[in-house]
Protein backbone atom coordinates (compact mmCIF):
# COMPACT_ATOMS: atom_id res chain seq x y z
CA UNK A 1 0.00 0.00 0.00
CA UNK A 2 3.09 2.12 -0.04
CA UNK A 3 1.96 3.51 -3.58
CA UNK A 4 -1.33 5.09 -2.25
CA UNK A 5 -0.67 8.56 -1.07
CA UNK A 6 -3.48 9.59 1.90
CA UNK A 7 -3.65 10.65 5.51
CA UNK A 8 -3.76 9.22 8.45
CA UNK A 9 -6.67 10.62 10.17
CA UNK A 10 -6.70 8.34 12.91
CA UNK A 11 -3.67 8.62 14.38
CA UNK A 12 -5.21 11.43 16.79
CA UNK A 13 -8.42 9.11 17.39
CA UNK A 14 -5.92 5.98 18.49
CA UNK A 15 -6.41 6.91 22.64
CA UNK A 16 -9.30 8.74 24.78
CA UNK A 17 -6.39 10.79 26.08
CA UNK A 18 -5.54 11.65 22.29
CA UNK A 19 -9.39 12.12 21.04
CA UNK A 20 -9.24 14.46 24.55
CA UNK A 21 -6.08 16.33 23.66
CA UNK A 22 -7.54 17.50 20.12
CA UNK A 23 -11.46 17.43 20.76
CA UNK A 24 -12.25 21.05 19.67
CA UNK A 25 -15.70 21.44 21.28
CA UNK A 26 -16.07 21.58 25.25
CA UNK A 27 -19.14 20.95 26.65
CA UNK A 28 -19.25 22.29 30.28
CA UNK A 29 -21.60 22.25 33.82
CA UNK A 30 -21.25 25.98 33.64
CA UNK A 31 -23.20 26.54 30.09
CA UNK A 32 -25.89 24.76 31.68
CA UNK A 33 -29.40 26.72 32.55
CA UNK A 34 -32.16 24.92 34.28
CA UNK A 35 -35.96 25.34 33.70
CA UNK A 36 -38.18 25.18 36.15
CA UNK A 37 -41.88 25.71 36.72
CA UNK A 38 -43.09 27.28 39.44
CA UNK A 39 -47.01 27.07 40.99
CA UNK A 40 -48.79 28.58 43.87
CA UNK A 41 -50.14 26.75 46.90
CA UNK A 42 -48.28 24.51 49.46
CA UNK A 43 -46.65 20.78 48.91
CA UNK A 44 -47.08 20.42 45.52
CA UNK A 45 -44.74 18.46 43.53
CA UNK A 46 -46.62 17.88 40.65
CA UNK A 47 -45.79 15.79 38.12
CA UNK A 48 -45.63 16.68 34.01
CA UNK A 49 -46.77 13.81 32.57
CA UNK A 50 -45.28 14.59 29.18
CA UNK A 51 -42.07 15.30 30.14
CA UNK A 52 -40.79 12.71 33.08
CA UNK A 53 -38.59 14.10 35.80
CA UNK A 54 -40.06 17.56 35.39
CA UNK A 55 -42.36 18.58 38.01
CA UNK A 56 -44.19 21.85 38.72
CA UNK A 57 -43.19 23.14 42.76
CA UNK A 58 -44.81 24.98 45.10
CA UNK A 59 -42.40 27.37 47.14
CA UNK A 60 -41.92 25.63 49.94
CA UNK A 61 -39.95 23.30 47.40
CA UNK A 62 -38.07 25.29 45.58
CA UNK A 63 -35.04 25.20 48.26
CA UNK A 64 -34.58 21.57 47.59
CA UNK A 65 -34.63 22.40 43.65
CA UNK A 66 -31.90 24.67 44.26
CA UNK A 67 -30.02 23.10 46.21
CA UNK A 68 -29.58 20.34 43.81
CA UNK A 69 -28.55 22.96 40.97
CA UNK A 70 -25.71 24.08 43.29
CA UNK A 71 -24.68 20.89 44.54
CA UNK A 72 -23.98 19.76 40.68
CA UNK A 73 -22.39 22.89 39.96
CA UNK A 74 -25.38 24.17 37.54
CA UNK A 75 -25.30 28.13 37.49
CA UNK A 76 -28.59 28.94 35.92
CA UNK A 77 -32.14 28.92 36.64
CA UNK A 78 -34.89 30.59 34.16
CA UNK A 79 -38.02 30.74 36.34
CA UNK A 80 -41.63 30.01 34.37
CA UNK A 81 -44.72 30.61 36.64
CA UNK A 82 -47.95 28.65 36.82
CA UNK A 83 -50.35 31.11 38.64
CA UNK A 84 -53.59 30.45 40.07
CA UNK A 85 -55.26 33.15 39.08
CA UNK A 86 -55.66 34.37 34.84
CA UNK A 87 -57.81 37.22 32.95
CA UNK A 88 -57.42 38.92 29.74
CA UNK A 89 -54.50 40.95 30.48
CA UNK A 90 -52.55 38.70 32.17
CA UNK A 91 -52.09 40.99 34.98
CA UNK A 92 -50.44 37.82 37.50
CA UNK A 93 -47.28 38.13 35.13
CA UNK A 94 -46.59 41.97 36.28
CA UNK A 95 -47.97 41.70 40.30
CA UNK A 96 -46.02 42.79 42.81
CA UNK A 97 -46.44 39.08 44.33
CA UNK A 98 -46.90 37.14 41.12
CA UNK A 99 -45.75 34.15 41.49
CA UNK A 100 -43.01 34.47 39.69
CA UNK A 101 -42.17 37.72 41.43
CA UNK A 102 -41.91 35.50 44.93
CA UNK A 103 -39.80 32.54 43.39
CA UNK A 104 -37.31 35.06 42.42
CA UNK A 105 -36.97 36.99 45.88
CA UNK A 106 -37.25 33.50 47.85
CA UNK A 107 -34.33 32.13 45.37
CA UNK A 108 -32.11 35.17 45.49
CA UNK A 109 -32.09 35.25 49.60
CA UNK A 110 -31.80 31.80 49.86
CA UNK A 111 -29.07 31.07 46.92
CA UNK A 112 -27.37 34.61 45.97
CA UNK A 113 -24.65 32.58 43.82
CA UNK A 114 -27.65 31.74 41.14
CA UNK A 115 -27.79 33.54 38.14
CA UNK A 116 -32.01 33.89 37.91
CA UNK A 117 -33.55 34.65 34.81
CA UNK A 118 -36.87 35.76 34.25
CA UNK A 119 -38.92 34.50 31.74
CA UNK A 120 -40.86 37.71 30.30
CA UNK A 121 -44.16 36.48 28.73
CA UNK A 122 -48.10 36.58 29.17
CA UNK A 123 -49.30 33.47 27.84
CA UNK A 124 -49.01 31.53 31.15
CA UNK A 125 -50.95 34.52 33.00
CA UNK A 126 -54.06 35.17 30.06
CA UNK A 127 -56.84 33.54 29.92
CA UNK A 128 -56.47 33.12 26.11
CA UNK A 129 -53.09 31.36 26.64
CA UNK A 130 -52.25 34.37 23.79
CA UNK A 131 -48.70 36.21 24.50
CA UNK A 132 -50.30 39.96 24.35
CA UNK A 133 -53.51 41.73 23.72
CA UNK A 134 -56.48 40.28 22.21
CA UNK A 135 -59.00 42.67 20.57
CA UNK A 136 -61.88 40.82 17.98
CA UNK A 137 -59.60 37.48 17.79
CA UNK A 138 -56.18 39.39 16.94
CA UNK A 139 -53.03 39.69 19.15
CA UNK A 140 -52.26 43.70 19.09
CA UNK A 141 -48.85 44.09 18.94
CA UNK A 142 -48.29 47.37 20.56
CA UNK A 143 -50.95 47.53 23.54
CA UNK A 144 -48.76 44.42 24.32
CA UNK A 145 -45.39 45.83 24.75
CA UNK A 146 -46.94 48.27 27.69
CA UNK A 147 -47.79 45.32 29.26
CA UNK A 148 -44.38 43.28 28.65
CA UNK A 149 -42.55 46.57 29.79
CA UNK A 150 -44.33 46.32 33.37
CA UNK A 151 -43.70 42.49 33.85
CA UNK A 152 -39.87 43.02 32.89
CA UNK A 153 -39.36 46.17 35.47
CA UNK A 154 -41.76 44.10 38.43
CA UNK A 155 -39.35 40.98 37.78
CA UNK A 156 -36.30 43.37 37.99
CA UNK A 157 -37.46 44.90 40.81
CA UNK A 158 -37.95 41.26 42.27
CA UNK A 159 -34.08 40.38 42.10
CA UNK A 160 -33.79 38.79 38.55
CA UNK A 161 -30.78 38.73 37.29
CA UNK A 162 -31.46 38.44 33.61
CA UNK A 163 -34.30 39.24 32.16
CA UNK A 164 -35.37 36.96 28.82
CA UNK A 165 -38.84 38.15 26.73
CA UNK A 166 -40.46 35.45 24.70
CA UNK A 167 -43.37 36.80 23.26
CA UNK A 168 -42.01 37.55 19.49
CA UNK A 169 -44.22 40.89 19.62
CA UNK A 170 -42.09 43.18 17.21
CA UNK A 171 -40.22 45.86 19.28
CA UNK A 172 -40.45 44.22 22.70
CA UNK A 173 -36.59 44.25 23.25
CA UNK A 174 -36.39 48.30 22.77
CA UNK A 175 -40.11 48.73 25.03
CA UNK A 176 -38.01 46.48 27.85
CA UNK A 177 -35.01 48.22 27.05
CA UNK A 178 -36.38 51.80 27.54
CA UNK A 179 -38.34 50.12 30.55
CA UNK A 180 -35.67 49.02 32.36
CA UNK A 181 -33.75 51.79 31.82
CA UNK A 182 -36.35 54.62 32.88
CA UNK A 183 -36.59 52.02 35.93
CA UNK A 184 -33.22 52.50 36.99
CA UNK A 185 -32.26 48.82 35.72
CA UNK A 186 -29.85 49.54 33.19
CA UNK A 187 -27.46 46.98 34.41
CA UNK A 188 -29.89 43.93 33.72
CA UNK A 189 -28.76 42.44 30.69
CA UNK A 190 -32.05 40.76 28.33
CA UNK A 191 -31.44 37.33 26.79
CA UNK A 192 -34.07 38.15 23.94
CA UNK A 193 -35.78 34.82 22.14
CA UNK A 194 -34.94 36.96 19.00
CA UNK A 195 -35.37 33.61 16.49
CA UNK A 196 -38.40 31.68 18.15
CA UNK A 197 -40.18 29.47 15.97
CA UNK A 198 -44.11 28.13 15.21
CA UNK A 199 -42.62 25.14 16.29
CA UNK A 200 -44.27 21.66 17.26
CA UNK A 201 -41.81 21.06 19.54
CA UNK A 202 -43.49 22.87 21.95
CA UNK A 203 -46.42 20.78 23.45
CA UNK A 204 -45.13 19.39 26.44
CA UNK A 205 -44.08 22.96 27.91
CA UNK A 206 -47.46 23.53 27.38
CA UNK A 207 -48.62 21.37 29.59
CA UNK A 208 -46.45 22.09 32.44
CA UNK A 209 -47.35 25.83 31.77
CA UNK A 210 -50.72 25.31 31.46
CA UNK A 211 -50.70 27.68 28.49
CA UNK A 212 -52.48 25.99 25.67
CA UNK A 213 -53.94 28.90 23.42
CA UNK A 214 -57.50 28.29 24.00
CA UNK A 215 -58.25 29.84 19.92
CA UNK A 216 -56.12 29.66 17.15
CA UNK A 217 -52.14 29.33 16.96
CA UNK A 218 -49.01 31.45 17.40
CA UNK A 219 -47.87 31.52 13.55
CA UNK A 220 -48.72 35.71 13.40
CA UNK A 221 -46.48 36.39 15.94
CA UNK A 222 -43.65 33.26 15.82
CA UNK A 223 -41.34 32.46 13.11
CA UNK A 224 -42.30 30.09 9.93
CA UNK A 225 -39.88 27.33 10.47
CA UNK A 226 -38.97 27.11 6.64
CA UNK A 227 -37.26 30.77 6.99
CA UNK A 228 -33.44 31.49 7.82
CA UNK A 229 -33.27 34.71 6.49
CA UNK A 230 -35.73 36.36 8.54
CA UNK A 231 -33.87 34.87 11.89
CA UNK A 232 -30.36 36.83 11.03
CA UNK A 233 -32.97 39.59 10.72
CA UNK A 234 -34.53 39.23 13.75
CA UNK A 235 -31.44 38.60 15.71
CA UNK A 236 -30.16 42.08 14.37
CA UNK A 237 -32.92 44.07 15.20
CA UNK A 238 -33.14 42.95 18.66
CA UNK A 239 -29.04 43.55 19.03
CA UNK A 240 -29.97 46.98 17.85
CA UNK A 241 -32.65 47.15 20.37
CA UNK A 242 -30.24 46.42 23.19
CA UNK A 243 -30.36 42.99 23.30
CA UNK A 244 -27.45 41.29 25.35
CA UNK A 245 -27.62 37.74 25.04
CA UNK A 246 -30.09 35.88 21.63
CA UNK A 247 -31.54 33.18 22.00
CA UNK A 248 -32.66 30.44 19.64
CA UNK A 249 -35.19 28.21 20.19
CA UNK A 250 -35.77 25.20 19.44
CA UNK A 251 -32.72 23.97 19.23
CA UNK A 252 -31.85 20.43 17.65
CA UNK A 253 -34.06 21.46 14.08
CA UNK A 254 -32.22 24.38 13.91
CA UNK A 255 -28.50 24.14 14.33
CA UNK A 256 -27.89 25.43 11.32
CA UNK A 257 -29.49 28.69 12.41
CA UNK A 258 -27.93 28.84 15.70
CA UNK A 259 -24.58 28.59 13.95
CA UNK A 260 -25.62 31.62 11.23
CA UNK A 261 -26.61 33.57 14.06
CA UNK A 262 -23.13 33.03 16.18
CA UNK A 263 -21.27 34.17 13.02
CA UNK A 264 -23.22 37.02 11.69
CA UNK A 265 -23.88 38.44 14.89
CA UNK A 266 -20.58 37.41 17.38
CA UNK A 267 -23.09 37.88 20.25
CA UNK A 268 -23.63 35.31 23.17
CA UNK A 269 -25.95 32.99 22.04
CA UNK A 270 -28.36 30.65 23.85
CA UNK A 271 -29.75 27.63 22.92
CA UNK A 272 -33.24 26.57 24.14
CA UNK A 273 -33.58 22.87 24.34
CA UNK A 274 -37.16 22.21 24.29
CA UNK A 275 -39.74 20.28 25.88
CA UNK A 276 -40.72 18.13 22.80
CA UNK A 277 -36.84 17.35 22.49
CA UNK A 278 -36.68 16.22 26.20
CA UNK A 279 -39.71 14.30 25.90
CA UNK A 280 -38.37 11.92 22.77
CA UNK A 281 -34.99 11.22 24.21
CA UNK A 282 -37.16 10.36 27.45
CA UNK A 283 -39.35 7.86 25.83
CA UNK A 284 -36.62 6.26 24.26
CA UNK A 285 -34.39 5.58 27.16
CA UNK A 286 -37.45 4.65 28.99
CA UNK A 287 -37.91 2.33 26.18
CA UNK A 288 -34.32 1.02 26.03
CA UNK A 289 -33.88 1.94 22.44
CA UNK A 290 -31.01 4.31 23.32
CA UNK A 291 -28.21 5.14 25.97
CA UNK A 292 -29.93 8.18 27.57
CA UNK A 293 -26.22 9.61 29.05
CA UNK A 294 -24.65 9.23 25.81
CA UNK A 295 -27.64 10.82 23.52
CA UNK A 296 -27.88 13.87 25.78
CA UNK A 297 -24.66 14.48 25.74
CA UNK A 298 -23.80 14.15 22.55
CA UNK A 299 -27.25 16.71 21.50
CA UNK A 300 -25.80 19.21 23.82
CA UNK A 301 -22.58 19.00 22.31
CA UNK A 302 -23.86 19.74 18.94
CA UNK A 303 -25.56 22.40 20.56
CA UNK A 304 -22.19 23.93 21.62
CA UNK A 305 -20.41 22.62 18.68
CA UNK A 306 -23.32 25.00 16.12
CA UNK A 307 -22.52 28.22 18.32
CA UNK A 308 -24.55 27.77 21.43
CA UNK A 309 -22.43 29.49 24.59
CA UNK A 310 -25.31 28.68 26.57
CA UNK A 311 -27.94 25.56 26.74
CA UNK A 312 -31.56 26.00 27.96
CA UNK A 313 -32.12 22.78 29.10
CA UNK A 314 -34.34 19.92 31.10
CA UNK A 315 -31.02 17.85 31.23
CA UNK A 316 -29.34 20.64 33.02
CA UNK A 317 -28.66 19.18 36.41
CA UNK A 318 -28.00 14.90 34.90
CA UNK A 319 -26.23 16.31 32.44
CA UNK A 320 -23.99 18.26 35.22
CA UNK A 321 -23.74 15.28 37.24
CA UNK A 322 -22.48 13.14 33.99
CA UNK A 323 -19.93 15.75 33.28
CA UNK A 324 -18.66 15.83 36.94
CA UNK A 325 -18.39 11.81 36.79
CA UNK A 326 -16.79 11.96 33.01
CA UNK A 327 -14.05 14.49 34.32
CA UNK A 328 -13.88 12.64 37.99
Amino acid sequence: MNDIAFRRHRRLRRTSSMRALVRETQLQKEDLIYPIFVVEGQDKKNPVASMPGVNQVSLDHLTEEMNELEANGVLGVIVFGVPDQKDDCGSQAYAAEGIVQKAIRQIKRDHPSLTVIADTCLCQYTDHGHCGVIEDGVVLNDPSLELLTKTAVSQAEAGADIIAPSNMMDGFTAAIRKGLDEAGYSDIPIMSYAVKYASAFYGPFRDAANSTPSFGDRKTYQMDPANREEALREAKSDIEEGADFIIVKPALSYLDIMREVKNETAYPVVAYNVSGEYAMIKAAAQNGWINEKEVVLEKLTSMKRAGADLIITYFAVDAARWLTETNS
